[in-house]
Parts: structure tokens; C-alpha cells; sequence
């Protein structure tokens, strides 16, 4: 199993959601973060009052899923995403080592 984990625009954020459920994807987090980085859009990110050094407003996408749906979805993200400006984020994906469901501690690919 793989953990992704996308940074889009806040604006781009609610098209991917809807995409991606389209597709059946259904369990997914989403945070709003803020952070700094080479992907920064001057002419739209500016320095916060909660976190005066950051300046670039993003939605944190965290979903874990099976290896085969690992490029679907990122393509998904991808598409749904891009504005072609910089600034439209990045994507990463981690191993997930195990899985542990809470509620009736079930484990591996069931607990998802």
C-alpha cells in the first residue's frame, strides 16, 4: 500500500475532490496548510497573520490506497489541479508499512 500526499491550490482543491470520487476513490483527508517553498505564485501568495514567514496557501490531499491505484489518482490530481501557473503544488507517495483500524482493529488492506 502507498500513502499520497498532494499540495494544491486552495481554489483547485474542491475539482480534485470531485474527480476523485468520480473515479471511486472515496477515503481521503484534506487540511489546509500553509508553507514556503520554490512553488510560490508572487503575484498571489503573501505572508499570513497566523504564520508571518510562510506565504503560500495550500489544501494537503492525504489518501492511502493500493499500488495499482497509485498513478491513476496522481494523474487524477494532476489534471484537476494544474492552473499552468507556478505555484500549482506537488505530490509525493510514501509505503505504508500497516494499516490499523480503530473501531474493530482490523488490519492491512480490509482496515482501508
Amino acid at each position: 500500500m502507498k500513502e499520497i500526499k498532494a499540495f494544491v491550490r486552495h481554489i483547485k482543491s474542491a475539482g480534485v475532490h470531485k474527480a476523485l470520487k468520480a473515479a471511486g476513490y472515496c477515503c481521503m483527508t484534506f487540511s489546509e496548510c500553509e508553507g514556503t517553498g520554490q512553488y510560490t505564485d508572487p503575484s498571489e501568495d503573501f505572508p499570513s497573520f497566523k504564520f508571518p514567514f510562510m506565504h503560500s496557501k495550500v489544501v494537503k490531499i492525504e489518501i492511502v490506497c493500493q499500488d495499482a491505484d497509485v498513478e491513476p489518482i496522481i494523474r487524477i490530481i494532476q489534471e484537476h489541479g494544474r492552473t499552468g501557473r507556478r505555484g500549482d503544488g506537488i505530490i509525493y507517495t510514501m509505503d505504508v508499512v500497516e494499516v490499523y483500524k480503530v473501531r474493530n482493529q482490523q488490519t492491512g488492506a480490509e482496515a482501508c
